[in-house]
């Protein structure tokens, strides 16, 4: 078994989706070490929720799965890079296809991109 190292970030630590095919940096989360094992275990990219305290598998909601192609490890064993086929072009919960959609530009935020779907139609309480 792979040991990463869960200690430096009490439990957790940083998992970088990238879309596997374009390289297009998707999203940053966490994951303890449930979450690593499940993603391991099942293919499907498995995060930890600090908000939710929970697991957190990307997409059950939404349908927006990511199936991990590829993992690589950093070198201190504490940073998770998910290579990932991203099931409906989104990432983002706002509902663009990477949580990166803005960019920095004259002391201020710009938005880039256009969003891939509604989330007022995906995400219902």
């Amino acid at each position: 078994m792979i040991e990463l190292d869960f200690d430096k970030m009490g439990g957790l630590v940083p998992a970088i989706a990238q879309d596997a095919k374009t390289g297009e940096v998707l999203m940053l989360a966490f994951m303890n070490k449930d979450a690593w094992e499940e993603t391991l275990k099942t293919g499907n990219a498995t995060y930890y929720s600090r908000s939710r305290d929970t697991l957190w598998v990307k997409g059950l909601t939404s349908g927006h799965i990511q199936y991990v192609r590829e993992i690589r490890v950093d070198c201190d064993n504490d940073t998770v890079l998910l290579k990932v086929d991203q099931v409906g072009g989104a990432a983002c919960h706002t509902g663009y296809a990477s949580c990166f959609y803005r960019k920095v530009e004259d002391n201020a935020l710009i938005t880039i991109g256009q969003p891939v779907f509604d989330p007022k139609e995906v995400y219902t309480k």
